[in-house]
């Protein structure tokens, strides 16, 4: 009978009532005992006939009143005007109290008790307003029986006939059902809500669990009020830990004013603004790691995207002086491609540079002594037109050798740097004395030191131990290397080698009093076909592949290599090596890292291999 009721009160909810579910169950709790209310009086009203006969007026009018909640069932399942019904209802029952009170008694009547049940009835409809009226209705109706008793207007046998005990109890009695009845339509309607409040919780937080970004609630000075779980696996801390200033502190410390910026603008209403984005890194802990191992290992950060916007009220607009409620989510991946990318970019325009560069330099490099080739043969070729002496050439045979070595030189270069970016450069390990290679490498250039007039200057020590490595790659990094200290040496300068032991390793110091390097040239120094410098530098011959290839010789036996220079007062050149030395897989060229530079004092820079 029940579940047939209720599939007949849902056919008639009105549409606007179906999508809200609290709403549906009030419309239910004022539709279910009025129909039932309405249903029993027709259903008994055969049966008062046949045992009371023919009804008096006043039976008749109470019997048709009993309809009327029928009607307002129906009002309300076609309008949904929820409030407005309640009204029609307390008047209606009103109305058939005060009726029956004054036929029956006046204020003495057994009806009169039914008064009471006007507000508590309009209190089901969790309207003040309705309460009130319904309130106004039955006050009046009292002091309207209360005048006309008090006068006595009201029929004297009646109401003495209604003084009887039966009538008095079945007031009360039928008062009381009612007013039951009321406190379960109250019950029912308090539990409703209570589970509908707890069902759209848990639905808000199985959402919150699941959802892969973080939800989060901050006031205007980025205080954390509200995150949700899934910040845990985010940040690889407990959601705890992030309230009130912890997510704050978990913010890199340059990020913190964007941080904190875009929190501020968020929280500021202003029309037509949409969210307020920032991308901030965020300190995240590794898994499985206690306190004290967290303190130990370096910070590893995040990075992070939070679209904020203010919080909106249930009205759908936000409030002056709001909360924040923002989004989160980590974007560490699309950084790294981002920074890919730029790498990527940056590594095409430096080879673009490279090819102008290599284009500009071998342009004067290969054309120069090719040309001394080609002019000097030319006039060997016609010299029964010129007539030469021996001497001459003598002397034009040594040019075309010297432009021939030149070329040769410069073609090996271009091909040892090939090989070591290719990673085709191979390395042969094997035993040797650093100190004769030293002494090896400084007689070679010792004739081109005297005629530039530059003192050579060489320290190291007798007892200096043997080494294994490349030999003929460590000849070429010391050569190159003193090659550029007495070129970029003026006549009356010094240039001086120095070799020592520290550890396990070799430490080669090559230093000149020579122009030096400006600190603006130190960070593209050793790049492929540079050379430093305006206004010091391209008075002399070269490729500006030297550099180059000692950082990739360097890089190759795991060195490290390091520049001090300062304009005007020289440069100064360590490199430092493996005294056992096993070639492994092929490494990349080192990298070059500025340490210090200070464009009035000096500049210093370090080569290592990157792993």
């Amino acid at each position: 009978m029940l579940a047939t009721i209720r599939q007949f009160l849902d056919s008639l909810l009105h549409p606007s009532a179906q999508r809200d579910a609290l709403t549906r169950a009030r419309h239910q709790a004022f539709m279910a005992p009025r129909l039932l209310g309405g249903l029993a009086a027709l259903a008994m009203g055969p049966l008062y006939l046949a045992w009371r006969g023919a009804p008096s007026a006043l039976e008749v009018m109470v019997f048709g009143w009993l309809i009327v909640p029928i009607l307002l069932t129906f009002f309300l399942s076609r309008t949904g005007r929820y409030e407005i019904a309640h009204v029609l209802s307390s008047l209606a029952l009103t109305s058939l109290v005060t009726v029956v009170a004054l036929e029956t008694g006046g204020i003495e009547s057994f009806a009169a008790i039914w008064l009471v049940m006007v507000p508590l009835e309009a209190a089901l409809s969790a309207s003040r307003r309705v309460v009130a009226v319904a309130t106004v209705l039955a006050l009046g109706s009292a002091m309207l029986l209360l005048v006309l008793s008090a006068n006595n207007l009201v029929p004297v046998a009646m109401a003495s006939e209604t003084r009887q005990g039966p009538f008095m109890a079945l007031g009360i009695i039928s008062a009381t059902l009612y007013g039951a009845g009321l406190a379960f339509g109250a019950e029912s309607l308090a539990r409703t809500s209570f589970w509908l409040l707890c069902a759209e919780e848990d639905r808000y937080r199985l959402l919150a669990r699941n959802m892969s970004d973080v939800i989060s609630r901050h006031d205007r000075n980025g205080t954390v009020l509200f995150i949700s779980p899934a910040a845990e696996a985010l940040f690889g801390a407990p959601a705890a830990s992030l309230l009130g200033h912890g997510l704050f502190e978990r913010v890199h410390v340059a990020d913190r004013p964007a941080f904190l910026t875009a929190l501020a603008d968020a929280a500021q209403v202003v029309p037509d603004r949409g969210e307020s984005g920032v991308e901030f890194r965020v300190r995240r802990d590794p898994p499985g790691c206690g306190e004290p191992a967290r303190r130990r290992m370096p910070p590893a950060y995040i990075w992070i995207e939070m679209r904020c916007r203010p919080l909106v009220g249930v009205d759908g607009e936000a409030v002056d002086g709001a909360d924040v409620v923002a989004v989160m989510r980590d974007v560490t991946a699309r950084k790294v491609q981002e920074q890919a990318l730029c790498d990527a970019q940056a590594e095409a325009e430096r080879a673009n540079a490279a090819k102008g560069r290599f284009l500009a330099t071998m342009s004067h490099e290969l054309r120069t002594p090719l040309n001394a080739i080609i002019g000097f043969s030319d006039m060997l070729r016609r010299e029964d037109e010129i007539k030469f002496d021996a001497a001459r050439r003598n002397e034009y045979a040594a040019l075309i050798h010297d432009s021939g070595q030149h070329l040769l030189s410069v073609v090996n270069d271009i091909l040892d740097m090939s090989k070591i970016e290719s990673g085709a450069f191979e390395i042969s390990s094997e035993p040797f004395s650093p100190r004769e290679a030293i002494f090896t490498c400084c007689d070679l250039m010792a004739l081109k030191a005297r005629e530039n007039g530059i003192d050579l200057n060489v320290r190291v020590p007798e007892d200096m131990p043997r080494m294994r490595g490349d030999k003929r790659a460590f000849r070429q990094v010391l050569l190159n290397l003193l090659s550029n200290a007495v070129k970029f040496t003026e006549r009356g300068g010094t240039v001086t080698v120095a070799a020592t032991i520290e550890g396990a390793r070799i430490v080669l110091r090559v230093e000149d009093t020579g122009v030096g390097i400006g600190a603006e040239d130190m960070a593209r120094l050793g790049d492929p076909f540079f050379q430093a410098g305006t206004t010091y530098q391209r008075r002399h011959e070269g490729t500006g592949l030297g550099l180059s290839i000692v950082r990739g010789l360097v890089a190759l036996h795991e060195g490290e290599l390091n520049f001090y220079s300062k304009i005007g007062e020289g440069t100064r050149v360590t490199v430092t090596l493996p005294l056992e030395f096993e070639p492994q897989a092929p490494v990349e060229l080192a990298r070059i890292s500025r340490l210090a530079s200070a464009p009035a004092a000096g500049a210093e820079l370090q080569v290592r291999k990157r792993a």
